[in-house]
């Protein structure tokens, strides 16, 4: 048996470790473009050098020799054959397969906007070779502009504060009213915008990009953008952190099926395609670490022939430490707020603690934890078991483990 697993990120390398221990014996192929492991949830450290490249590294140096993993690295996958069950890679080498976990993960997306595309100052972040360049230029840059105030944009801006100085200006555009707008609602939101301030970063909210300037001297390069109040703003280096897409491209020869938002995949992380599977970003569905690790870990269950499936996760889980306040939110907070039917509970101190939990009929659909996360623990448990909290009669942020540890014979929980 030969298992091939294309990417080496979190589901990727996750997958692998599942693989080598269910299959001592079977051949583990790993094919990654990068010839590096890292943690893309940090590269942020990477920016400010808070962390160099070693210490991005998930994995120990000795992973791929302890679990006879043949690392094919530094090459592309251009195409996959299911028929054939080969795998084509840049270089023009032919990888065949008994089964192949697809881990390919994303990349970031560049909005179609006016001059925008593929000009020399204009980079994404998701990768090294994405580092290095927002280092490059931010060397040199007296004007820096993010677009985009997600979970991406929000890392860009604090690892660009590392070279900001009284001659460096950082401005953040976000088309939301609020930062981390699928994330926070705006009482949680104001937390990072009053740090990002103290910072001399330069929101800018409710606002679109219209266009891009082109430099007179250099055609291919960016030198300011035009908002659509008609403002307009220098710009040395542009990041952009407008969302992700899923890398699929090399599956247009196959027969697998895709989306419009990424590879598909059912509870047990299986394509359309016997032997095929999938886990992580490439799915374009949540694209969140211990998402793709969970994904990663079924899908190759079932590979190996130990039945899995993904029963007990939160779709949306995101959890963040922005300048040193920890951040904890589930659900899609767009939806959880434009959503006039559920019931919301907060509970706030004086100290900066904020918790926010919104649910219908006694089941949560979303919920904000900042400051003291304490209280997340019990929080997942709630969500995993899918407890009733209607039924626990005290309220809802006083409820403990023991209210809900205590299981009938007919396996209905008893409070």
């Amino acid at each position: 048996m030969r298992y091939v697993i294309i990417g080496a990120s979190a589901a990727g390398i996750n997958g692998a470790e599942n693989l080598r221990r269910l299959d001592k014996e079977s051949e583990i192929v790993l094919i990654s473009e990068d010839d590096k492991v890292y943690s893309r949830c940090i590269l942020h450290h990477y920016i400010s050098s808070k962390r160099d490249v070693e210490e991005l590294n998930f994995v120990d140096p000795d992973f791929f020799e302890k679990n006879k993993i043949n690392w094919i690295k530094g090459k592309k996958v251009i195409s996959l054959l299911d028929e054939k069950k080969e795998i084509i890679l840049s270089d023009g080498e032919i990888i065949k397969f008994d089964k192949v976990l697809i881990a390919s993960g994303s990349s970031p997306f560049i909005p179609p906007i006016e001059n925008l595309r593929g000009k020399k100052n204009v980079v994404g972040l998701k990768s090294l070779i994405d580092c290095e360049k927002i280092i490059e230029l931010a060397k040199i840059s007296k004007n820096i502009l993010v677009v985009g105030a997600g979970l991406i944009g929000m890392d860009a801006v604090v690892g660009l504060l590392h070279f900001k100085n009284n001659d460096l200006k950082i401005s953040l555009v976000e088309m939301s009213d609020r930062l981390l707008p699928l994330q926070l609602d705006k009482k949680a939101s104001i937390t990072y915008e009053k740090k990002l301030q103290e910072n001399k970063v330069e929101l800018i909210l409710n606002s679109k990009v219209l266009k891009a300037n082109l430099s007179k001297d250099e055609p291919d390069k960016i030198e300011s953008i035009l908002l659509e109040e008609g403002i307009v703003i220098p710009t040395d280096l542009i990041v952009v952190a407008t969302g992700i897409r899923a890398n699929v491209d090399f599956l247009k020869d196959s027969n697998v099926e895709v989306d419009k938002l990424g590879l598909v995949l059912n509870e047990k992380g299986e394509t359309n395609i016997k032997d095929i599977y999938g886990a992580g970003d490439v799915s374009g569905r949540g694209p969140i670490w211990s998402k793709a690790v969970k994904e990663s870990i079924v899908a190759t269950s079932n590979m190996a022939g130990v039945h899995r499936v993904m029963d007990d996760f939160f779709v949306c889980k995101s959890t963040m430490n922005f300048f040193n306040i920890p951040t904890l939110s589930l659900g899609n907070m767009n939806d959880c707020l434009n959503n006039t039917e559920l019931k919301i509970d907060i509970l706030e101190d004086d100290k900066g603690n904020y918790k926010k939990i919104m649910h219908k009929d006694g089941y949560i659909y979303g919920a904000i934890i900042q400051g003291d996360l304490s209280y997340s623990g019990i929080l997942t448990q709630l969500i995993k078991a899918d407890i009733d909290i209607l039924k626990v009669k005290k309220p809802i942020f006083s409820i403990d483990y023991s209210d809900f540890f205590r299981i009938k014979k007919d396996l209905e929980f008893e409070f």
